[in-house]
């Protein structure tokens, strides 16, 4: 039995198969993985893999300053691989969704394999 997730796949493979891809896909591909081809910027989808956690705490764990961290937050934010969450005078920041949790999860097993 296939997972939810393969079957999506599938069908998106299946639908693109023979076909070329468009160059608005191409391009939004590329920012994306420009986004993810930054050591400093991996770090901090690190440390927000499990946790919601403000740009303090990021600092913290990444030893940067909060400006630096603030920086490449706007560019995580901007390609719509975090999400942030305002609770009073305090920003939260973690994952968009599961789709970035699988990207990281499976790019380390390729790596590793």
């Amino acid at each position: 039995m296939k997972c939810e997730y393969c079957k999506y796949n599938t069908e998106i493979v299946d639908r693109l198969k023979n076909k070329e891809i468009p160059e608005e896909v191409v391009a939004k591909l590329t920012e994306v993985f420009k986004v993810f081809g930054d050591g400093t910027r991996i770090k901090i989808l690190w440390n927000l893999f499990d946790n919601e956690i403000c740009v303090a705490e990021i600092a913290e764990k990444t030893k940067m300053s909060q400006s630096a961290v603030s920086h490449q937050l706007r560019i995580l934010k901007q390609a719509r691989l975090i999400k942030a969450r305002r609770d009073g005078k305090n920003t939260f920041y973690s994952l968009d969704d599961e789709h970035v949790k699988r990207i990281v999860e499976q790019v380390m097993i390729h790596i590793t394999e």
